[in-house]
């Protein structure tokens, strides 16, 4: 795959994307408009190991320098960024039957919008604190681990909460399958980079099995490049030693911390 230098597209969505947790959010809901409504997009893999993302070409779109982005060359080269306002801009103006998503007279749009607010300012930034701490950071913090990993435990136990009596987040009744999942997806599904067992939270378990039965779901993690699987199949080899090894250090900087776990 050649390096991007540019926008490629003259028409339709450009998804300027990698295969990270907020990446997977965008192209999920794109492979669900897809279905839903035949919507087509160009996708462009912006490889954030190489920092295609800090250059110039990519920073006019999105000053901030990282995955994901979109440009709608239909709607006048208008650039996108941030996951949570692509959710919005796309089924705004791409789901008006609200498939995916609420009528903003609808209290549940008000809902979706707390809870995918919600994923972007604590679940990520949680998460993925916890994920540098253990599996990045050059020095192994304690006080850093417990502190992430300790934090991202406590909003799971939220989301867990929420779910025990639905099938999905927001939505009458049991709920409806809409992007305040979708908002959620990537994230779950890469839990076990943090050490903690999705068999903690079960109601969280089970919704993500259910989401992974969507053929969109699973297209979506293919994109831009298949190497994403379902996290119900255990680690195995040298992935499920680093992870065994990660857990004795996130066990010990709680009990050097005092760490216990409560949510919320």
């Amino acid at each position: 795959m050649s390096r991007p230098t540019g926008l490629i597209a003259s028409k339709g969505i450009e998804l300027l994307t990698w295969g990270t947790p907020n990446g997977y959010k965008v192209s999920i809901l794109l492979e669900e408009l897809k279905e839903a409504y035949g919507l087509q997009y160009t996708t462009q893999a912006i490889n954030i190991m190489h920092n295609i993302q800090k250059e110039p070409w990519f920073t006019a779109i999105n000053p901030n320098g990282r995955i994901p982005a979109i440009v709608d060359h239909d709607n006048d080269e208008l650039a996108v960024f941030e996951g949570a306002a692509i959710l919005s801009y796309l089924t705004r103006r791409y789901d008006p039957d609200h498939r995916l998503s609420f009528a903003p007279d609808d209290d549940d749009y008000t809902r979706a919008d707390a809870w995918i607010s919600w994923q972007h300012g604590s679940v990520s930034p949680y998460q993925g604190q916890a994920n540098h701490f253990l599996r990045y950071a050059k020095e192994k913090i304690p006080y850093g681990i417990q502190r992430y990993v300790g934090e991202t435990e406590r909003v799971y136990g939220v989301l867990d909460a929420r779910l025990k009596d639905r099938d999905d987040i927001v939505g009458p009744g049991r709920g409806k399958y809409s992007i305040a999942d979708i908002a959620l997806l990537g994230w779950v599904n890469a839990i076990s980079f943090t050490t903690i067992s999705l068999d903690q939270f079960p109601a969280v378990k089970a919704w993500l099995a259910r989401c992974w039965e969507r053929p969109a779901v699973q297209r979506g993690f293919t994109v831009p490049s298949p190497t994403a699987s379902t996290p119900l199949k255990p680690q195995e080899g040298e992935a499920a030693e680093k992870t065994r090894e990660l857990k004795q250090l996130v066990d010990q900087a709680k009990e050097q911390y005092g760490y216990k776990y409560a949510s919320p």
